[in-house]
Parts: structure tokens; sequence; C-alpha cells
């Protein structure tokens, strides 16, 4: 069988914040949503010049760090299920190495429907997390936000708790600076209270994260030519996140 090759952004050794533990993370190439907020959008096209890179080129690089990853290796993006043949053999054989395995994901290209379903299923024989992004419970919401319908994003938390999956939930807080009252904006309570509600339904939650917005990538947009929608929107305040975490009950599973 010849070697599965993928378009690879980039990779971190000792990421902090993929998952547990300090890890080896993997940013694929290429990505469906066009997230507003967006700190890669580098890796938005998939047949953008990346680095053209084998599993085992990856897992040479792994075992060249694996001291310091002491808790695994993390594919997030872009958006790793573009490339899901590419991420199922590397899990297949990292798992074969015993390693750890955390898929992060915004889950827009999931389809309970063949081909994809069978394809997703193979890969999550050799995932042992996934960490899955919901940005925007509101339809209409999430479609200004990124792009794309948020619908099949949550059929796929709820395919994953059906097969008994390990999941993270993180929810990207976006305030309303101007207090405009849009659904585009994240931190509405209405909003947080829906969420909170939709994940009390799922029964293979392990965390759950606010992941307060900010600003620091607003210069890859700069230099790449694109207009930064959220011009003047400010980070959340101390006491919008805490609100935020109140109401998402992330103690209860942190």
């Amino acid at each position: 069988m010849s070697e599965i090759f993928g378009n690879i952004h980039s990779i971190e050794s000792c990421g902090t914040v993929d998952g547990p533990g300090i890890r080896f993370v993997v940013f694929t190439q290429g990505c469906p949503l066009r997230c507003q907020y967006c700190h890669n959008p580098d890796t938005w096209d998939i047949n953008k010049q990346a680095n053209h890179m084998s599993v085992g080129d990856i897992l040479k690089q792994y075992e060249g760090v694996k001291e310091f990853c002491s808790g695994g290796i993390t594919v997030t993006g872009g958006e790793p299920l573009c490339q899901i043949e590419f991420v199922t053999e590397f899990f297949k054989l990292a798992k074969a190495k015993g390693i750890h395995t955390t898929l992060d994901t915004s889950a827009n290209p999931f389809t309970r429907e063949e081909p994809f379903i069978s394809k997703f299923n193979e890969l999550m024989k050799y995932t042992d997390l996934v960490m899955l992004d919901i940005k925007n419970i509101d339809r209409e919401g999430h479609k200004k936000l990124t792009g794309q319908t948020v619908d099949n994003i949550l059929d796929c938390a709820k395919y994953l708790d059906e097969i008994g999956k390990e999941m993270w939930i993180r929810h990207v807080l976006v305030p309303d600076t101007f207090n405009t009252g849009e659904a585009f904006f994240s931190n509405r309570d209405e909003q947080l209270e829906e969420l909170s509600k939709f994940i009390d339904t799922l029964h293979h939650v392990s965390r759950v994260e606010v992941l307060p917005y900010h600003t620091l990538g607003i210069q890859k947009w700069e230099n790449l030519g694109i207009p930064y929608s959220l011009e003047g929107v400010e980070p959340p305040t101390k006491e919008q996140i805490e609100n935020a975490n109140k109401i998402l009950k992330t103690d209860k599973y942190n």
C-alpha cells in the first residue's frame, strides 16, 4: 500500500491548548467555513501551497519530540475532516504506537450519508477524543458568522454521543460590542442557554470550554488582503466570560 500524503499547513510541538496534556499538533490545510474571527485564514484554501507530507514523515517528527509531548497528538486545521483519509491513516498508525489521538473539528463536512459516514466511522476507531467547536447555536447567527449551516454540526455532536465517543465542546465567545442585538454575536444569554440545553442532552461530554474572542489574527487578514469584518469588536470582558461559564456550567464538566 502506497503512503498517504496530506496537505499540512504547519506543525507545533508542545501545544498546551489542544487537548489533554502537552501535545504534538498538526494543522491541516483547507476549511469550508469562513469564520469572521478566524486566526488562521491562510488555512482556508486546501489547494494553497502547503507542506505535502506523508504520515510517516509526520510520525518521524513526533518521535523526535515525543518526550516533550506526553499528552499525545492532535490534528486540527483548517478542517481536518476535509482530509479524512489522511487523518484516519495517521491516527491508525499513531494508535498502533500507543499514542493518544485527538481530533479538533468544526464538523462542517459531517453527514450521515455515504460515502462520508463510513469514512468517519473508520476514523473514529482510532480517535480517542473529539474536540468539537460549536461556534453559534443560532441558525441565522451561525450562517452569518461562518457562511455555513450549524445543523449538521449539531447532528455530528448527536452522532458522536450515540457511538459513545468522548467529546470536549468548545464555544468562541464573540461579544456584541455595539449592542446591535444581532444573532451573529454569541454572548447573549438566550443563545448561551440554548447551547447549554443542547449540551445537557449529550452523555459523553467530559469538558466544556469558553474561548474568548481575540484579535490576534487581524494581521494575517491584512497580509492576505482580506477585509476584517469584525473591526472594532472588542474581546469579551471578564464579566462576560464569567457569565458564559456560569450559563454553560463549565465547572460541572471541568
